[in-house]
């Protein structure tokens, strides 16, 4: 049985606690690890290593060394790439050929992209009028924000852990990291690789556990941390915040969603089809930019939802190694438990099962995962709590419109702001469109296509403010301005 531990000031330690949780595959539902649960001991000692590592060798090095250093990273995790595979297959149970082309190279991407951008920012300089006639010199300067705690989520956990911890040190700053309670091994692992680049002792660490009473708890509220990131729901961020108010640190959150999707009837009917197929299924549906919410002009309806059932019934649930296997199961028995809840109140709802709706009969060895059928629906009421919560499973709901107001009047209703989808031929008509919902991300003719150096994150209950490029250098820094008298 594999044990994992926090990584703290260097090295891996166990709880002063002593007590531990289980690591469970969700393709199997068997326990395959026993992790070490931190609370106010272990965070205690992670900030005061990571304010201590700000004082010394890390808070020193040069830009150029820094972000030399995080290449190494990078270069780190690619040479393992096999072993952060196997441990994000494991924890999550997504297919490899999914965790292969995604989570892996982004994770490792994170750290180069922004060891890059840290070096090509500027910073302002005005020439200032004084009454002497001699003038004066304001210029900026960007200086690390201090201790970021970083709170990062199960469903891409190496990748989404490194877009927060990339940008963070790439500024100069240190980082505590409390990963999920379900995919504890792609952060500790990581610590391997930080010793092994040479990033100094203290400046990477990570502490696991769980939220209330526990690391995540502890972590928000020590005032020695000096902002806080987290990506997860809406609910979990709100306690967050609460807690950082003591202190009055900053906060970055990415939150939940209700995503829609629009459907012209211009739309290139192959293209569309794939595309939201990816996004309400991919990695069983639990991505927070996925689709859930579906708008289709009326003249393309019926041929959209019987080529977008098609495709969901063609998806092949099974074990993440296998080649043929294109849809994994959903991270745990609780989260299960509450998208069937779901499925059973679409149909209490009045909803149209086009197709799943339950749970596949599978092998005997793969019996006790969390197996979740992709599902879709239509004839649901706008109003409906299907069509308004957030469900974090592979369903969508799928409504014919027909008008392009009326389109924009659905997919803008609703509490949360993160993503959109648009399929349309005519040019003017997506622009038009992408410029009035209410989004932090609108994709047209795509989805899921990334350019990291542009700004990520939600409007409304879906999030507060912006990563990506130099908006993550904004957050991850504090900026001061000099004044020189001439």
């Amino acid at each position: 049985m594999k044990e994992i531990r926090h990584f703290i000031d260097g090295e891996y330690v166990g709880s002063a606690s002593g007590r531990q949780f289980d690591d469970i595959d969700p393709t199997t539902g068997t326990v395959i690890a026993r992790v070490h649960e931190g609370g106010a001991a272990e965070i205690a000692r992670a900030t005061a290593a990571a304010r201590a590592a700000l004082k010394g060798e890390w808070g020193s090095l040069s830009l150029e060394r820094r972000c030399a250093l995080l290449h190494k990273v990078a270069d780190g995790i690619e040479a393992r790439f096999e072993a952060f595979l196997a441990a994000e297959c494991e924890d999550t149970g997504k297919p490899r050929s999914l965790a292969s082309h995604i989570d892996i190279p982004r994770g490792a991407a994170n750290f180069r992209i922004f060891a890059d951008a840290v070096k090509n920012v500027p910073t302002e300089c005005f020439r200032t009028d004084t009454p002497d006639g001699a003038g004066a010199l304001n210029y900026a300067v960007r200086r690390p924000k201090g201790v970021i705690g970083v709170i990062s989520p199960w469903n891409l956990p190496l990748l989404l852990m490194t877009w927060k911890v990339g940008p963070a040190l790439a500024c100069g700053n240190t980082v505590v990291v409390k990963p999920s309670e379900e995919t504890p091994q792609t952060a500790a692992l990581l610590g391997e690789v930080m010793n092994a680049a040479g990033i100094p002792r203290g400046v990477y660490n990570v502490v696991h556990g769980f939220g209330p009473d526990s690391a995540g708890e502890y972590l928000t509220r020590d005032e020695r941390v000096d902002a806080i990131t987290f990506t997860g729901e809406t609910t979990t961020g709100t306690a967050i915040m609460k807690a950082a108010a003591g202190g009055l640190r900053d906060v970055s959150f990415e939150l939940g969603g209700k995503n829609p999707a629009i459907v012209f009837a211009d739309a290139d009917l192959d293209k569309a089809i794939e595309g939201t197929l990816r996004s309400a299924f991919a990695n069983c549906g639990q991505v927070c930019l996925g689709t859930e919410r579906i708008y289709v002009e009326r003249p393309l309806f019926e041929a959209f939802v019987a080529r977008l059932k098609a495709g969901a019934e063609a998806l092949r649930p099974g074990p993440s190694h296998e080649a043929s296997t294109t849809l994994g199961p959903l991270i745990s028995k609780t989260h299960r438990d509450k998208v069937l809840s779901y499925y059973r109140l679409a149909e209490q709802e009045g909803a149209r099962v086009i197709t799943g709706g339950g749970v596949p009969d599978m092998p005997a060895a793969l019996a006790g995962g969390f197996w979740i059928q992709p599902t879709i629906w239509t004839g649901l009421a706008d109003d409906a709590r299907v069509v308004r919560e957030e469900i974090f499973g592979p369903c969508c709901h799928v409504r014919p419109f027909d008008r392009e107001e009326e389109a924009i009047a659905l997919a803008n209703d609703t509490d949360y702001g993160l993503a959109a989808a648009l399929w349309t031929r005519d040019l003017e008509r997506a622009h038009r469109v992408a410029q009035r919902l209410e989004a932090g991300i609108v994709w047209v003719n795509s989805w899921f296509l990334r350019d990291l150096r542009t700004p990520f994150g939600g409007m409304k209950r879906s999030g507060i403010g912006r990563e990506g490029g130099v908006h993550s250098l904004e957050f991850y820094t504090e900026l001061s301005n000099v004044c020189i008298k001439l």
